[in-house]
């Protein structure tokens, strides 16, 4: 009896699963695109990502760390323009969305952005690895292509999952069920939860492509990995404990530049052409 219960239960929860798969993205010139797991809305994701973006924001303004640094401010800024703008090749509803961007002034080496574009960039990360604008780029578009592939809304499905095969089979058992709805938690589960491995890759391919259409040097985002591995061999800090940085990862980095090379080439063709014409105008 035991074996057919467990049996029917892995039967339903497959056909729970299937219910809620497809993919956030189009795939662009790297192909990132693969079928997810998403049983929670987008709204609801994104309503408890602004929900815990604007906490964050009142408690560094009530320590004086919001956007406090005019230089890192400007910069962090004028980066997160110039690669919102490329979001739409990958979905064009982001284009939409309404991006907020904040730089934090802390000695963290982390920088983040939740559900549906609320971005914020530590001073830390900027300082400590000395980035130049190319390598910050390779930074935020790694969190802008989280937010893109919806990680944190495919992260809570799985929990979501979790809990109700557990639910499930309690039931058929005869136990009692104590699952309960984690829609109304995302403000604090879009933080808490990491991202896989798999994620991590999806986000260093996809931002190194918003990179490039950017105008920004994907070459830098290996630079990037090089450097935090780097600061990573004293005390890890803290944007590595969910971000893995390893040889394997910068070999998977340097192994899609042939496919977005061309994408960043492209777009100094076009600013060169652009600046020659506006010169002759002149």
């Amino acid at each position: 009896m035991k074996r057919v219960t467990l049996l029917l239960a892995a039967i339903l929860s497959g056909a729970f699963f299937l219910s809620g798969c497809q993919s956030t993205t189009a795939g662009g010139a790297t192909n990132s695109s693969r079928s997810q797991l998403l049983l929670i809305s987008s709204a609801d994701v994104n309503e408890g990502a602004a929900t815990a973006y604007k906490k964050e924001l009142t408690k560094a303004r009530a320590s004086n760390a919001l956007n406090t640094n005019a230089s890192y401010t400007r910069r962090v800024n004028n980066v997160s323009k110039r690669l919102i703008a490329q979001v739409g090749v990958f979905r064009p509803d982001a284009l939409k969305w309404n991006w907020e961007v904040n730089v934090l002034n802390s000695n963290e080496v982390n920088a983040y952005c939740m559900p549906g574009g609320k971005i914020a960039v530590y001073t830390g990360i900027i300082s400590k690895l000395n980035l130049t604008d190319d390598e910050l780029a390779a930074v935020i578009g790694h969190e802008i292509a989280h937010a893109l592939r919806e990680h944190s809304r495919e992260q809570i499905s799985q929990q979501i999952a979790t809990e109700q095969t557990i639910s499930l089979v309690g039931a058929l058992a005869g136990f009692g069920s104590t699952s309960q709805s984690l829609a109304g938690q995302a403000s604090q589960l879009v933080i808490g939860l990491p991202f896989s491995r798999k994620m991590e890759t999806e986000a260093d391919v996809m931002g190194m492509e918003l990179m490039a259409r950017a105008g920004y040097n994907p070459e830098a985002a290996i630079n990037v990995w090089k450097k935090m591995a780097k600061l990573g061999s004293g005390s890890s800090p803290e944007f590595l404990s969910t971000h893995p940085s390893d040889s394997s990862r910068i070999a998977n980095l340097q192994a899609q530049l042939p496919k977005v090379m061309p994408l960043y080439q492209a777009t100094k063709t076009k600013g060169k052409t652009a600046a020659v014409t506006r010169k002759k105008k002149k």
